[in-house]
């Protein structure tokens, strides 16, 4: 099926975010995950994935006895896979992946259930059961907040309440040029201080001369 332009929007958003971290880790977003090399059918296409401590490089698909499992993975749900059916299926294949951490968005969802996440577990991938959304695989936090063109997205924040995001590098670039401006004023500001007060003195070393 077709990909939406939301789920489009939401994926590109994540992969950018993701993306700032690409000099550390690899990352994915919609290439398909193979973990069986003989059997081609053994596979997945995470919306988006992440294999730590090895610097990102140019791939078109990723095959994990090439270059190893990846920890986490994202599933943002679209059209197609909205039935329990399908999630059911790539739980499943998840599990048979080696995933250590697997989270799934639905900005559809109601607010308890629009973000889940699974854990491996004793080798398993079991659900959480608690509204803890921690990221152990990048040492963050889950968030769920509004973005352009969309009101809810997956995003990813260094505290749990979701203030402090890490920006996209469109998002990081407008708030240097902000704090350029704002550092900018500042010096502004001091430099008109700074010559009020020297004219203010030549003033009183007139006056005491006269």
């Amino acid at each position: 099926m077709p990909e939406s332009k939301r789920h489009l929007e939401l994926r590109t958003l994540l992969y950018l975010v993701l993306g700032t971290f690409r000099h550390e880790h690899s990352i994915g977003c919609d290439q398909f995950v193979y973990w069986d090399p003989t059997d081609p059918a053994s596979c997945v296409a995470p919306d988006a994935f992440v294999h730590l401590s090895v610097p990102d490089s140019d791939f078109r698909s990723w095959k994990t006895w090439e270059r190893g499992i990846p920890e986490l993975a994202v599933e943002i749900v679209s059209y197609s896979d909205a039935p329990s059916a399908p999630w059911d299926v790539k739980l499943q294949r998840y599990q048979e992946l080696g995933v250590q951490e697997l989270v799934r968005f639905d900005p559809e969802g109601t607010p308890e259930r629009r973000l889940r996440i699974w854990d491996r577990i004793g080798g398993e991938l079991v659900e959480r059961k608690n509204a803890d959304r921690f990221c152990n695989v990048l040492n963050l936090y889950w968030v769920v907040a509004p973005a352009r063109n969309v009101s809810a997205a997956l995003r990813l924040a260094r505290d749990a309440e979701g203030r402090d995001l890490v920006p996209t590098p469109e998002e990081a670039e407008a708030k240097a040029r902000e704090a350029e401006a704002k550092a900018r004023e500042a010096e502004a500001k001091a430099r008109e201080a700074a010559e009020r007060r020297v004219a203010e003195l030549e003033a009183l070393l007139r006056l005491q001369k006269d």
